[in-house]
């Protein structure tokens, strides 16, 4: 209850407040959205699985996040920002599809 009640909270909140991305910042972002997804989804299949704990869960999500805007950084230094974002996108979006797979047969047993 009270995750759902925080999730709630911060909707009003940034709805409410509007707050604005840095223009440094606007390239990384939706790698490091894509990246904290990989992190949820695997969270909820450990969950299902029975084997999750959330220290794991908070180390990856922190991880992913850096390493992916880490990647994506390196890359706009060295001129291939874009290919190497496109890489991080896939690599993720592949392992995102994984875990959706996984909790859909722990769900739907298909």
């Amino acid at each position: 209850m009270i995750p759902i009640l925080g999730l709630i909270a911060g909707i009003i909140l940034g709805l409410v407040l509007q707050p604005g991305v840095p223009d440094f910042l606007q390239p990384y972002l939706p790698i490091a959205i894509v990246a904290a997804m990989d992190a949820l989804f695997g969270a909820f299949r450990a969950y299902l699985e029975g084997t999750f704990t959330d220290r794991v869960f908070v180390v990856s999500f922190i991880s992913n996040v850096l390493i992916a805007a880490a990647i994506v950084y390196v890359g706009d230094q060295i001129g291939v920002g874009s290919q190497l974002s496109t890489g991080v996108v896939v690599v993720l979006g592949i392992r995102i599809f994984t875990n959706a797979a996984a909790i859909r047969r722990a769900l739907f047993h298909a």
